[in-house]
Formats: structure tokens, sequence, C-alpha cells
């Protein structure tokens, strides 16, 4: 077992150690804005690209599939390396892999060649625990406000994008339109690489691949039958059998971790009310709510009410432009966010925020019938929402241990990633339950199967505020890797 290490100093006094902060934090808000950009730049145009490979809507589905599925494998093992081998040597091969993905994709002749690119650029999805370790260690005492400013740049980012992406592919064809996010990523890596710090703190040992392996492809498998069980049936061989092969190989992962010497996730890490478990757990039903929720209300809001006696029959550039809303006020919540966690604590910054989303939902529940109800509900909801976006990361990296925030942001992303691709498949299956027959005789979602949905939403923002008050009290030392004894709670 090696010595404690100590933590880098952070007094308030050294200013210049504060402003070059400042600077490289500046660049990585930079990278998130352009990570955002590159998130929503597919969704505005998924029917260009079906048009252009010949593909119907079933097989577009690949498009985000084949990006989940990837995360689920690239996120966990670029994580652990960053513990071990240096978290900016990391970001520098997540960028590039990105910028590669999105040239490949962009220029892909034939739709596998896309998914393909598609696939590599599933390490977008490991900048952020990748940066939160940057932060930690190199913002010291401001890394809670820099944190939140990320968040933000992430939200900002995917706000414009979604609406800037709409709007160019009216004038650019579609592989120029595609280059726009790779041109960025090729800025971010020379950013990257000339102008953001690397950390000193490392994990001993080799890297655990057979716990890489195993939970990369659990996930994956998970994933693939959760994302496909609308399209293949809950009840089809392809769906059941993901299910039960992700699920036996992350058994054998769990077993696998608790025996080796190095393993890819502490569990000890995760224990205990001062340990990252429950903050990740809290990220599992936050990432339900979130992703689950996004689906639903853009289907409601186009819902024509002259035919369906609901909703608010938008075209879907004006769904865009009303969605917008909720984006800007979760990035105004990740501005308030560090600022109320300073004041009050992080985890009482998170009950808040989840406590106003729940509003937000409830509002929406009994008050849907025109476009100003909606989006007072948006503003609401997306505020509480971007509290606990720039909250709840800080609870885990500052119970993390000092050489394992990498491993531990990035089972915090996989957590909210997972929990929403199984919360849409849930909330499929809600409205489907719901049905009403217009009168040409098609059945669509009735207005009750929105109202659950919402219901269900609220109830999620609740359990969020309920657990993130069994998580409240002093955290354990996190200086100490996790390899050596636990030193003293500090003061």
């Amino acid at each position: 077992m090696g010595a404690l290490r100590s933590p880098i100093p952070t007094g308030s006094g050294s200013d210049r150690r504060l402003g070059a902060a400042a600077g490289f934090v500046g660049f990585l808000f930079a990278m998130e804005l352009s990570s955002g950009f590159l998130q929503a730049w597919f969704s505005p145009v998924l029917s260009a690209i079906g048009e252009k490979y010949s593909v119907g809507p079933a097989d577009l589905n690949w498009v985000q599939t084949s990006y989940l599925l990837a995360t689920a494998v690239l996120v966990p093992v670029l994580a652990k390396m960053g513990d071990q081998y240096g978290h900016k040597r990391m970001l520098v091969v997540a960028t590039a892999m990105v910028t590669v993905g999105s040239v490949v994709s962009a220029l892909a002749p034939t739709y596998g060649i896309f998914i393909l690119g598609r696939a590599i650029t599933g390490a977008l999805a490991a900048f952020l625990p990748l940066e939160f370790a940057i932060v930690r260690e190199r913002a010291g005492e401001q890394s809670g406000k820099a944190i939140g400013l990320l968040v933000g740049g992430l939200t900002l980012g995917a706000s414009v994008g979604v609406v800037l992406s709409g709007v160019l592919a009216s004038f650019l064809n579609l592989t120029v339109l595609l280059l726009v996010p790779a041109a960025l990523m090729a800025i971010a890596l020379v950013v990257v690489v000339f102008f953001v710090p690397e950390t000193t703190a490392r994990t001993s040992g080799r890297l655990d691949w057979a716990g890489a392996i195993l939970l990369g492809a659990g996930l994956a498998f998970a994933l693939f039958a959760i994302s496909t069980g609308n399209r293949f049936g809950w009840t089809s061989g392809p769906v059941l059998g993901g299910l039960l092969l992700g699920g036996t190989l992350l058994a054998l992962w769990v077993v696998l971790e608790r025996r080796v010497s190095s393993p890819l996730v502490d569990f000890a890490m995760l224990s205990g009310r001062a340990g990252v478990g429950l903050p990740i757990l809290l990220a599992a039903l936050f990432g339900a709510q979130l992703f689950g929720s996004q689906t639903p209300i853009a289907l409601f809001v186009g819902t024509d009410p002259a035919a369906a006696g609901f909703g608010l029959g938008l075209s879907s550039s004006l769904i865009g432009l009303v969605l917008v809303f909720a984006s800007i006020a979760a990035f105004a919540g990740t501005f308030a966010g560090p600022r109320l966690g300073a004041r009050v604590g992080d985890v009482t910054a998170v009950i808040v925020g989840a406590v106003t989303a729940a509003l937000g939902y409830a509002l929406l529940t009994v008050l849907h019938s025109d476009t100003v109800s909606v989006l007072v509900w948006l503003v609401v909801s997306g505020l509480g929402n971007g509290i606990i976006i720039s909250a709840l990361p800080n609870v885990v990296v500052a119970r993390a241990p000092r050489d394992s925030v990498g491993i531990a942001s990035g089972l915090y992303n996989s957590a909210r990633t997972v929990a929403g691709a199984i919360a849409g498949a849930s909330f499929t299956a809600v409205m489907s339950g719901f049905t009403a027959t217009l009168d040409g005789g098609s059945v669509i979602t009735s207005e009750a199967g929105y109202q659950a949905v919402w219901v269900i939403c609220g109830l999620l923002s609740l359990a969020v505020a309920g657990l993130a008050v069994v998580t409240r009290g002093p955290a354990a030392d996190r200086t100490a890797p996790t390899v050596t004894a636990v030193a003293p709670a500090e003061a």
C-alpha cells in the first residue's frame, strides 16, 4: 500500500492559480459547447440521412442506438484509463476519436460506415468525466462553479445546435452540414493539446481489461435490448436474449470486481452514505426523468387539438423553438446551482432542483391546454433540472477518491444514459396502454397517457429529493487513493 498523497493546496490567496484555472476552464467550456453541438446536431436531419442512404425510420434508430451502445463500452474504459495514465491524455484520445468519427460519418459512402462513425463518436460521453477530474485537481475551491459552467456549456451547445442544424439544413447539403461539428471537434483537439493542464493523481495497478469488457458488453447488450424493444417486440428472442445476456455479464462483472486486486470499479468507493453509490443512484433516477420525458412532450405539443381534442398542433420547426425554452431555463439553472450549493450545500441544491422539477410536472399534468401553460412548465422544470445537472456532479466528484474521479464520473454519466434509455422504452409501453381512436380510424396515445408519463416523472423527481435527503451527512476523506488506508476525516 502506497503512502497517502497530499491534495493540491486550494488557498484563496493564490490569485495566479485561480487565474490559470479560469483560463483552462474557459477552454473546457468551449469544448463542451462543441460537444453539445455534436450531440444535438443529428436530430433535425434524420429524414435527410434516411433519404441519402435509402433507409426507413426503423433503421434510423441506429443513429442514436449505435452512439449509446458505444458510450456503454468507451466511457468506463476511457474514464478509468484517465485515472491511471492521465486525464488530459485520455481527453486528447477521446477528442481525436470523436473528430475521426465525425469525419467518417460525414463522408460515409454507405449507411453501415455512417453508423460506424457514429459509434466512434461515442467517446464524446467521456469528455465530462475526464474534465471533472481535471477541474477538481486544478481549479481547487472553484471546482464547484467550474463544473456548473461545464455542464452549462453542454446544455447551451445542445440548445443552439439543434436549432442551428435545422436552419443550416435548408442551405447546406448533408455532407457539408455534418462536417461542421467535425471541424469544431478538430479545433477542440488543438485546444485540449495546448491549453488544458494534466492531472497528477494516479491509481496504481494495471487496467482491469476483463472487468472493462464485462461491464461494457453487459451494458451494450442491455441497451441494445432496451433500444430495440419497441421494434422487435419485448417478448422477442433478440430483446429477451439481450436482456438476459446483459444481466448475466453484469452479474459476472460484479463477482470479478470483488476478487481482482485492481478492479475497474472499487465497490468500497460505492458503499456507505459517504460513498458515491447513492449519488449514482440519484443520477439514474434523474436520468430516467430527464431523458424519458423528452419524446412524450415533443409528441404532445405536435398533436393536432382539432383532431385529438388535446395538444398544441405545432409544426416541427415550432416544436424545436418551444423546447428550446427548457434548455435556456436549464442553462440558467446550471449557473444558479453552484451558487445555491455554495450557500446551502450541493445535496440541498439537488433537493431544491428536484422539488422544482416535480412542481413543473404537476403544472403540466393539470395545465397543458395552451402554449403559455406548456412554456411555464418548460421553464419551471428546466430550471429545476438545470440546478440538478450542475449540483449532482459536484456531489459525485467531492465524494470520489482523488485518484478515481474519472471512473466515478463515468459511472455517473453511464447511470444517467442507461436509466434514460430504460425510461424511454418504459414510457412508450405506458403510452401504448392509453389509446384513443380518431374519426379516421387511426389510433393515437390519449391525453391520459401523456398525463400518466408526467405523473411518473414527477414522482421520480420527488424520489430524487427523498434519496438526496438520505445522502446528507459528512463525506468520507476522498483525498487518499483507493489503494491506501483511509485517512482521518478532514475538518
